[in-house]
């Protein structure tokens, strides 16, 4: 899901085989235990803060170039249940009701166009998590370290994740242009009377909508490639990797 997703969190926004393995475990324990059996000075063989914040930093770089790669492609969204985004609001009612009988066409068309939409914005979208890690201190990296599966994922979005809704806005609307998802939606609100009567700004909950969602999918991939670097020497694939979090 610069969205979605992670998405893109926006690209995606947002990684071959990223939701595979790799989920759950004891990582926050093992963090801890690795903190507190190296000193902070830096010295030979210790595990020093420098470390701690170039790897954690790492992590997220790998992590969102791997979640881009998975959802930033033709059906990354669409294809994928967890983050395939819904039409929201009244066009998502209206395309279940005419699904009953098997009108639904131009609705399911629109739904298709908007996940399109996010799959492109992806790039963006990872571009800006990529830069958002930068803002990371080391004082952040250390403390995160110590938290849970997720703690760095959950940090960078709730310290970006307003700001990434703005900048990703842009990326998204052109994206639905080119996806040609605002034409469908003209298209789908004149040919369908049930959505001709609703005095609603259709293109304006489309476009949120699918920003919103795109992130959504970009963070939750993320969150699942950090608990895996964390937890799964497999997909520690730098040397720093295997040292900050294989130190246990």
């Amino acid at each position: 899901m610069r969205t979605i997703m992670i998405g893109a969190l926006t690209a995606c926004l947002l990684p071959a085989g990223c939701a595979s393995d790799g989920t759950g475990g004891q990582f926050g324990t093992g963090l801890g235990e690795v903190l507190g059996s190296y000193p902070q000075s830096g010295a030979a063989g210790d595990l020093s803060q420098f470390e701690i914040d170039a790897g954690l930093r790492q992590a997220l770089e790998i992590g969102t170039e791997r979640v881009a790669s998975q959802i930033g492609v033709r059906d990354g969204y669409w294809a994928d249940p967890k983050i395939r985004i819904p039409l929201p609001g009244r066009l998502g009612e209206v395309q279940r009701e005419l699904a009953r009988v098997g009108l639904s066409a131009p609705l399911d068309d629109l739904q298709l166009r908007m996940n399109r939409a996010a799959e492109d914005a992806v790039p963006a979208g990872k571009a800006i998590v990529i830069d958002a890690v930068k803002s990371i201190t080391i004082e952040d990296a250390v403390g995160l370290l110590r938290g849970g599966d997720t703690a760095a994922t959950d940090f960078l979005r709730t310290k970006t994740e307003r700001s990434l809704r703005q900048l990703f806005t842009p990326y998204v609307e052109n994206a639905l242009t080119s996806s040609g998802a605002y034409q469908a939606l003209d298209s789908a609100t004149s040919s369908v009377p049930m959505l001709a009567v609703a005095a609603t700004d259709y293109k304006s909950s489309l476009t949120t909508h699918a920003v919103n969602l795109g992130l959504d999918g970009m963070f939750d991939y993320l969150a699942l490639e950090e608990k895996k670097i964390r937890e799964n020497p497999v997909a520690r694939t730098t040397e720093l990797l295997r040292k900050v979090f294989g130190s246990v």
